[in-house]
């Protein structure tokens, strides 16, 4: 992850921790690589989670863009926004 894309990646472990919303996970730094379904996140989360990331960045992502492997982890999901919004990643 390089410097400029620190603000979004920020902004998405804010949006993901609180979809996952379990108080037992006080990781810090987050793992922004680690597998989000290891977290807590769950198929019905994940719904949530694509929809949350949609607003929070005010992007649409298209339905061939909604794969597990685009919301395995923070990072993967990191790349979507900034290939979706490539201005978000220059902030």
């Amino acid at each position: 992850m390089n410097v400029s894309n620190a603000g979004l990646t920020d902004r998405l472990i804010k949006v993901v921790r609180q979809v996952i919303d379990q108080p037992s996970i006080v990781l810090d730094p987050f793992p922004v690589e680690q597998q989000l379904s290891e977290l807590g996140l769950s198929s019905l989360k994940m719904v949530n989670l694509m929809l949350s990331v949609e607003m929070e960045f005010d992007i649409m992502i298209p339905q061939p863009d909604i794969t597990p492997e685009n919301f395995h982890s923070v990072a993967s999901i990191a790349a979507l926004v900034a290939r979706l919004a490539p201005a978000l990643s220059a902030d």
